[in-house]
C-alpha cells in the first residue's frame, strides 16, 4: 500500500502556476512543427516556456512493508530546466529513505514528469552503497513526445524511449501508464542491502529549450521470495461408500521465484466421510493434525503428497477437503500463508460426491454385557413449551433433558401445541417434537441429555430429518461427552438424508409418519451426556421457514460396569540403626502403607469401603492416616475415629482395634482412590 503526499502551494502561486500551465499547453501545440525542424539551432536558444516558482512542502511516506517488500513514494515536485543540467552534473535530486534491511532480489522504479520533450530527460538511480544505474540516457533528437510516465522494470519486454517519436504520455500516476525496461539493468542492485538512502537524479540534456516538472516517483524493493501455489486432485469424484480413493496435493514454486522456500508446511485436515489409510510422497504427513511437513521447495520445482483413504459416508454425501500452505521461510508475492483466504493460490479445495442408490443404512448393534435399559416417553410428561425437565431411569439415575434455541419455538397443533411438546404424529411413537422458525442457516438449537451415571453405550432415533426446496434443509449434529471428553457416535442415514461423520443432512422430502427421515444414533463408547444440535445446511434458503424434528423415546442405554481392584504397598521410612538412609524392616522401624483402589470399569462405584487387618508384628501409629487419589498425593488428614465431617469429604478413614477402615463416597470409572497410614515394626 503506498501513501500519497501533498503539495502545499499558496493561493497566488497556485493561480499563477495554473495560468502558466495553460499558456504552456497552447505554446506546445503551436510550436509542434517548429520543434520538429528548428529546435536544435542555437540561434533560437531562448526558452519557449516560462517557469513558475512555487513554495512546495515535502511529504515523503514509506509504503507499508509486507515481509520483504518495501514501496516508497516521493511526491515533492521540482522544476526540470536550465538549472538541472546533466553537464555539468547538477541534477534535481529526490531521495527515498528505507529502514527495512534485507538482501535485494528486485528493484522497480516509476517516474512521472511533465516535459515538452521527453527525450531530454536523463534519470540515474543510486543505492545506499553508492551503486549507480543510468535508467535513461535520453534521446534528444528522436523522442519529442511530451511527458515521462513510466514504470522501469527489468522484466519488461520493451526498452524505454522506444515507444514512438511523437507519442505523448499522460500526466497522472500512479499507476504508471507505461512499463519499460531501463537502459541499464536494475539488477545491479541485486544482493545488496536495502536499508539506507536511495537517490534519484533527474537532469535535462538540453537545458534552455524545453522544460518540465518532476511530479512523483515510486521505488519498490523486493527481497527473497518464493511464489508458492497449492493444487489438489482427487482420484475419483464419485466414489461409492467403502471404496478406496486418494487425494494428491502439490506445492509449486514458480519459475519467477528468487529463492528456495524452506520450512514449507501445508495443513490438510481430512474431512469426515474420508477415513485415512496411508500417505506417501515428499516429507511427512500427520493424519491427526492434518500437517504435511513439506520441507524445501526449490525455484521452479514441485513437491507432492498422496493421501490414501476409504470413503465412509452414505450415498449423496458431498465431501469437501480443503488445504492451505501455512508456513514458508520466504515471502510470497501474491498470497499470505495461513490467512485462510480462499481466493489466494496457496489455498486448494476438492470435493467428491458419494454415488450409489440411496438406501436406509443398517445401524450397528450395541453390545451390553450388563444388559440395557430403555428411556421411553410413555407414562412421562413434558409440559408443552417447557425447556427443561428431569426424569429418573432405573439403573442409571438421572435422565435430564434441556432444550435451547436462538430462534422462537412454534405453536403447531398437530405436533402437540407450543413447542417443545410430546406428540404421537411421528410413526405412531411418542416423541419430543421441536418445531422452530430459524432466521438463518447458521443457527442451531441444542438438546442436552444429562445422565446421572455413565453408560457403556446408547442408541436413539431422530425422526423427520429431511428437506423441502426453498423452505428448509435439516442438519443434525450429534456428539456426547464422558467426563468432559468428546465422544463421537455412529450415525445411520435414512432415505431422505445422508450422513457425514456425526452429522446428518436432509436432501429429500419425507412425511412425518415415514421412516425415510429417520437417523439412528449409536454410541459405542461410554457417555454421560448426549448433545443433539439441530439447524440447516447449505440447501436451505438464507432465511429458512419453520421446520421440525422429533426425538424418539426408546433410548436404549447399556448399564455400565464398575470394576474395582485393590493393591497394597509399603515403604520403610526409617529404622533405629540406619535412620532414613537405606532403612530396613527391623524392630523399631517405621513403615508407610498404602491401600490403592482402582475402578477399571466405566460406571461410578458408589459407597466403596475397604479394611486392612494389621498383624501382631506391627503397631498402628495414631494420627497417621492420610487420603488422596494416589499413594503419592495422599495428603488429606483423616482422624482415627469413624465420625465427623472428615468421613465424607469424600473419603473417610478410621482405626479400631487392629483394623484400618477406609471409605469413599464414589470412585468414577478409570479413577483411583488411596489411603496411607504408618505402623511400627514390633
Amino acid at each position: 500500500m503506498r501513501a500519497e503526499g501533498f503539495i502545499a502551494n499558496s493561493g497566488i502561486i497556485r493561480a499563477l502556476t495554473t495560468v502558466l500551465y495553460c499558456i504552456a499547453m497552447v505554446a506546445t501545440s503551436i510550436l509542434g512543427l517548429y520543434k520538429s525542424f528548428s529546435r536544435r539551432i542555437p540561434a533560437f536558444g531562448t526558452p519557449v516556456l516560462g517557469k513558475a516558482a512555487a513554495a512546495i512542502a515535502l511529504l515523503f511516506i514509506p509504503g507499508q512493508a509486507f515481509a520483504q517488500v518495501v514501496t516508497t513514494t516521493n511526491t515533492t515536485a521540482g522544476t526540470i530546466d536550465e538549472n538541472t543540467t546533466c553537464s555539468p552534473n547538477q541534477p534535481l535530486v529526490r531521495t527515498f529513505t528505507v529502514t527495512n534491511s534485507f538482501s535485494i532480489r528486485d528493484v522497480d522504479i516509476g517516474v512521472l514528469a511533465t516535459h515538452t520533450w521527453r527525450g531530454d530527460i536523463q534519470l540515474t538511480l543510486q543505492g545506499p552503497d553508492g551503486t549507480r544505474v543510468r535508467l535513461t540516457d535520453g534521446d534528444t533528437n528522436d523522442i519529442n513526445g511530451n511527458n515521462f510516465n513510466v514504470l522501469l522494470d527489468d522484466s519488461a519486454t520493451q526498452l524505454v524511449n522506444t515507444d514512438g517519436d511523437t507519442r505523448n504520455h499522460s500526466t497522472t500516476a500512479p499507476p504508471y501508464q507505461n512499463t519499460y525496461r531501463p537502459r541499464n539493468p536494475l539488477s545491479a542492485f541485486n544482493n545488496r542491502q536495502s536499508n539506507g538512502t536511495w537517490r534519484l537524479e533527474i537532469c535535462d540534456l538540453l537545458p534552455g529549450f524545453d522544460d518540465g516538472q518532476f511530479r512523483n516517483a515510486t521505488l519498490t524493493l523486493r527481497g527473497p521470495s518464493a511464489d508458492l501455489s497449492l493444487s489438489k486432485t482427487v482420484s475419483n469424484a464419485s466414489p461409492t461408500n467403502g471404496s478406496n480413493i486418494s487425494y494428491t496435493l502439490t506445492v509449486n514454486s514458480a519459475a519467477g521465484s528468487t529463492d528456495t522456500a524452506t520450512g514449507v508446511q501445508v495443513r490438510d485436515v481430512l474431512p469426515a466421510g474420508f477415513r485415512f489409510v496411508s500417505a506417501s510422497g515428499t516429507g511427512t504427513y500427520n493424519s491427526s493434525t492434518g500437517l504435511w511437513t513439506v520441507g524445501s521447495v526449490p525455484v521452479g520445482a514441485n513437491r507432492s503428497l498422496t493421501i490414501n483413504g476409504t470413503v465412509n459416508a452414505s450415498s449423496g454425501a458431498v465431501i469437501t477437503n480443503t488445504a492451505e500452505i501455512i508456513a514458508s521461510s520466504v515471502f510470497d508475492p501474491d498470497s499470505t500463508v495461513n490467512n485462510g483466504s480462499t481466493t489466494e493460490d496457496d489455498y486448494a479445495t476438492r470435493s467428491f460426491t458419494v454415488s450409489g442408490p440411496r438406501n436406509a443404512g443398517v445401524a450397528p448393534q450395541i453390545v451390553c454385557p450388563r444388559g440395557a435399559v430403555t428411556f421411553d416417553w410413555v407414562g412421562r410428561s413434558w409440559p408443552a413449551g417447557s425447556l427443561s425437565n428431569n426424569y429418573t431411569l432405573t439403573g442409571v439415575g438421572a435422565f435430564n433433558w434441556n432444550v435451547s434455541s436462538p430462534s422462537p419455538f412454534l405453536n403447531v397443533a398437530q405436533l402437540g401445541g407450543q413447542q417443545p411438546a410430546l406428540t404421537n404424529a411421528a410413526q405412531n411413537r411418542t416423541t419430543l417434537s421441536k418445531a422452530i422458525d430459524f432466521s438463518n442457516r447458521s443457527q442451531f438449537a441444542t438438546t442436552t441429555i444429562t445422565l446421572g451415571n455413565v453408560v457403556d453405550g446408547a442408541q436413539l432415533t431422530i425422526f423427520d430429518v429431511d428437506f423441502a426446496a426453498n423452505d428448509f434443509a435439516d442438519r443434525v449434529r450429534v456428539y456426547g461427552t464422558r467426563n468432559g471428553a468428546t465422544v463421537i457416535p455412529v450415525l445411520t442415514n435414512g432415505v431422505a438424508n445422508y450422513v457425514i461423520g456425526n452429522e446428518a443432512f436432509g436432501d429429500a422430502a419425507s412425511a412425518i409418519d415415514s421412516a425415510d427421515g429417520n437417523v439412528i444414533v449409536t454410541f459405542q463408547q461410554a457417555v454421560d451426556t448426549i448433545i443433539i444440535e439441530y439447524g440447516n445446511h447449505s440447501l436451505a434458503p438464507a432465511d429458512p421457514d419453520g421446520q421440525a424434528i422429533q426425538m424418539s423415546g426408546g433410548i436404549s442405554v447399556c448399564r455400565a460396569n464398575a470394576t474395582l481392584t485393590v493393591a497394597k504397598s509399603s515403604t520403610v521410612l526409617e529404622d533405629p540403626v540406619n535412620g532414613t538412609t537405606d532403612p530396613f524392616f527391623i524392630p523399631g522401624a517405621t513403615v508407610r502403607y498404602c491401600i490403592l483402589i482402582t475402578n477399571t470399569g466405566q460406571a461410578n462405584a458408589a459407597n466403596v469401603s475397604a479394611n486392612d487387618n494389621l498383624p501382631a508384628t506391627i503397631s498402628f501409629v495414631p494420627g497417621s492416616i492420610l487420603s488422596g487419589t494416589t499413594c503419592a498425593n495422599a495428603a488429606t488428614i483423616e482422624d482415627d475415629d469413624a465420625a465427623g465431617a472428615d468421613e465424607s469429604d469424600p473419603a473417610g478413614a478410621s482405626f479400631s482395634g487392629t483394623t484400618v477402615n477406609f471409605s469413599r463416597t464414589s470412585i468414577a470409572g478409570g479413577e483411583t482412590a488411596a489411603v496411607t497410614f504408618r505402623a511400627t515394626v514390633n
